[in-house]
């Protein structure tokens, strides 16, 4: 695709309003691919905020990015103006400090964490391994604290742990997300393996009915966030108190108590989900999702 003068302006002019920014599928709250939401969570690790842009509400703007930055994927990270590349390559920089000094943070803290593996998870993780050479354990801890083992080579940039003489690798996004994290083997009728519990990550998202939910609106006990685009707000306001999430509200929102019981709104309760699911990663303990969203609460109350 080549670039009309207009649409190159139009990028221009995006990259001119955030120092950084990332073009990604769907939002931080609520990202649309497992890359963006890769990339997201890093940058949300890092920063309190930052700009982002949905490529999927604008098929000019997805398809005029690749074309301006010649980089054929989304997502992609901007700062100051500049290309810095897709997930992996933000991984990469993560990992190795470049990424703390392109955005003006200090020096990472590399202290590795301190995990408890039991003797049977760990004699379970030495079965699997094998005699496999050239390769290590990866722990990787997502930002909604989604726990993953693999084997892969070592880098050489990761910061290392061990227990019961087992090592195991981590990157720098997950390390503190990591601490205290207990490793254990299960045998039960539900099938054997291992079983992981992290004292950092908060409760789970849970469900809430719309009787429940207006119950707790009345009683003043629980802030509403509607997550739908601004069309779909405007077209079907929610009647009663509430916020809207957007990228001028996130951070508001995101500094909130992390007691505070937020309950998220979108269409049909899917997306609500993902945007309880972010919440999360930023430690509060009280989260629901609506169920069956918007179209639940008008079929109910009209």
């Amino acid at each position: 695709m080549s670039l009309t003068p207009e649409l190159r302006q139009r990028i221009e002019s995006l990259l001119a309003e955030h120092r950084v920014l990332l073009f990604m599928k769907g939002s931080p709250e609520a990202p649309r691919c497992g890359f963006s939401a890769k990339a997201a969570g890093i940058l949300d690790s890092l920063l309190d905020g930052y700009g982002s842009f949905d490529v999927l509400d604008d098929p000019d703007i997805r398809d005029g990015i690749k074309a301006y930055g010649n980089w054929p994927t989304i997502p992609q990270l901007y700062v100051d103006g500049e290309l810095v590349g897709g997930s992996d390559i933000i991984a990469s920089m993560l990992d190795s400090g470049e990424l703390h000094g392109l955005l003006g943070l200090a020096e990472p803290d590399r202290t590795p964490p301190e995990i408890h593996i039991t003797p049977a998870a760990a004699d379970a993780i030495r079965q699997a391994m094998g005699d496999a050479e050239g390769v290590g354990l990866h722990l990787e801890v997502s930002p909604r604290f989604e726990a993953q083992f693999q084997l892969k080579p070592v880098s050489g940039r990761e910061i290392v742990t061990e227990s019961q003489g087992i090592r195991v690798h981590l990157d720098l996004a997950s390390a503190p997300r990591a601490r205290g994290i207990e490793i254990d083997w299960v045998d039960d009728l539900r099938g054997s393996g291992l079983a992981i519990r992290n004292p950092n990550a908060p409760p789970g998202v849970e469900s809430i009915d719309v009787d429940a939910l207006r119950e707790r609106i009345e009683r003043g006990d629980i802030t509403v966030v509607d997550v739908r685009p601004p069309q779909a707000r405007q077209a079907q306001p929610f009647p009663l108190a509430h916020e809207v999430l957007d990228e001028d509200s996130h951070d508001r929102l995101a500094a909130l108590p992390p007691e505070t019981p937020l309950a998220f709104l979108c269409a049909h309760g899917i997306s609500s989900r993902q945007a309880a699911e972010h919440f999360r990663g930023h430690g509060f303990k009280a989260l629901f999702s609506v169920d069956g969203g918007m179209e639940a609460w008008l079929a109910r109350f009209g």
